[in-house]
């Protein structure tokens, strides 16, 4: 028995270094966590170690995705060029990382709102209510379809208008397809809501129901998610942000309430792309056919909005490390100002070295982090990272009223990124994720004018102030952050 534990300890040690993309420190963390804890860093391995949706998953989402590419040609999936400022503020740049995630390029045309907007001076709750309010009153217009996907659905107040928007838009007719991730939205699948939307004629899905059964357990993550936010309804206007459907009390974490949260209403030929991640994720899992063509015919109106915008989507079936990429590319964009806000910060070395190199670029560069984070692991980690935040010259932002939910990114007041990626690992190298680059001068000032919001509200924290940290502190920080390449 010794001997058949020996043998087992030694191959997964093996595998975890010869893994492919995986980052150094990533195999170094596993092995080392693998050799000082046989037993148990092996069952971690099986559980947490790799990433995989399983053969038969894979297959089909390629499958889709591939039939879902022929069916597009070259539309408005397709169909910008950039005009000179453009290239001469390294916009190009960032659109073609993008474009080279999931094929998609920038298109121009489109109308892109911060919902709550005008709340901006008010409770910060506002904006969220604001924005399902929107939401719920695009579904009560909605004449042929309403798609949503979202990662936490709560029975609460808002989660409840949403169901009954949906439900009432199923009864007159409208086709209503609801995706939400089995873990994230659990209580909501067990619970009178789903059973009214199925009621009502809505098509459901619980995406990623079977990772946690046992058959999908070995050399698979078991917390691999589905962290998208999407809503496209009627083919022609989309929604997305950090915000999951649910009040701001957030109930199922009250002590950390009120999450703080933003979210866009795009419309134009951005909301094509949308649709077809949507599709690309509804598709394979639900096994519903005849909708292959169905995003040829959305979004097509062109010339209406100011916004040049694409939308991208990474996760386990997309090449390794674009997220991070995609931040990185942003970062190193800047010219003259940066402003970040993330809940969840565990970066890896690439991007925590593009945020320190901007202050010595010149670039005036600001994080906000919630004071209060829901995940002990990732706060501890994330302030691990304040010194060398600060000592680069990064200004560093702790938010006060609440868990700062809302993920941002705004360079030069000219370019946003906004969506559902952390900058974690989680999102950087795991979960399904959506996000939207934006160049455009009135969105972008709506996101900056938010973001001034939280840093206006938020304590800022200088580097005398963290080196008085107790030695017990920082011992505990840099121990979680140590390893946060298996978190």
């Amino acid at each position: 028995m010794a001997v058949v534990i020996f043998v087992a300890h030694l191959l997964t040690a093996a595998r975890a270094l010869t893994r492919p993309n995986r980052a150094p420190a990533s195999r170094a963390a596993w092995v080392v966590v693998i050799m000082l804890a046989p037993m148990v860093g092996m069952i971690a391995y099986l559980l947490l170690g790799e990433t995989s949706i399983g053969r038969s998953r894979l297959r089909r989402l390629q499958r889709v995705r591939q039939n879902l590419a022929q069916m597009e040609g070259g539309g408005p999936l397709h169909a910008l060029s950039m005009t000179p400022q453009m290239q001469e503020d390294n916009v190009a740049a960032l659109f073609a990382m993008a474009q080279s995630i999931n094929g998609f390029s920038a298109v121009a045309g489109n109308h892109i709102a911060l919902l709550g907007a005008e709340h901006l001076h008010a409770d910060p709750t506002m904006d969220c209510r604001a924005a399902i309010d929107r939401l719920v009153a695009d579904i009560g217009q909605a004449r042929e379809s309403v798609h949503i996907a979202f990662y936490i659905w709560l029975d609460d107040g808002a989660g409840g208008r949403v169901a009954d928007a949906v439900a009432a838009a199923a009864r007159r007719g409208v086709a209503c397809r609801v995706m939400v991730d089995a873990l994230g939205s659990r209580g909501f699948i067990k619970g009178p809501r789903w059973q009214q939307l199925r009621q009502a004629g809505v098509r459901q899905l619980a995406t990623l129901d079977d990772i946690n059964r046992l058959q999908h357990m070995a050399f698979s993550r078991m917390d691999l998610r589905d962290h998208r936010k999407i809503v496209v309804i009627d083919n022609r206007i989309a929604f997305c942000g950090s915000q999951n459907c649910a009040d701001p009390e957030f109930r199922v974490k009250p002590a950390f309430a009120p999450w703080i949260d933003l979210l866009l209403r795009c419309e134009g030929p951005v909301v094509r792309q949308m649709q077809y991640l949507f599709l690309s994720g509804w598709i394979p899992e639900s096994g519903e056919g005849g909708l292959d063509d169905y995003a040829a015919a959305g979004g097509t109106v062109v010339g209406e909005g100011s916004a040049t915008a694409i939308v991208f989507e990474t996760g386990p079936i997309t090449r390794h490390n674009a997220m991070a990429d995609m931040f990185v590319a942003c970062i190193y964009a800047a010219r003259r100002e940066l402003v970040i806000s993330t809940p969840y910060f565990v970066p890896d070395e690439s991007l925590l070295r593009a945020l320190c190199a901007a202050p010595r670029r010149g670039v005036v560069t600001r994080v906000i982090f919630p004071a209060r984070n829901d995940s002990w692991l990732v706060g501890q980690s994330s302030r691990s990272t304040y010194a060398d935040l600060l000592q680069c010259g990064v200004e560093v932002f702790e938010y006060p009223l609440g868990l700062l939910h809302a993920k941002s990114l705004t360079l030069d007041g000219a370019v946003a990124l906004v969506g559902s990626a952390n900058m974690d690992r989680r999102s950087l190298e795991l979960n399904f994720e959506n996000n939207l680059l934006i160049a455009d001068a009135q969105a972008v000032m709506a996101i900056r004018q938010r973001q001034q919001c939280y840093l206006d509200a938020s304590a800022p924290l200088g580097l005398p102030q963290v080196q008085a940290w107790p030695f017990h502190r920082r011992l505990t920080q840099n121990a979680v952050a140590m390893m946060s390449p298996v978190l």
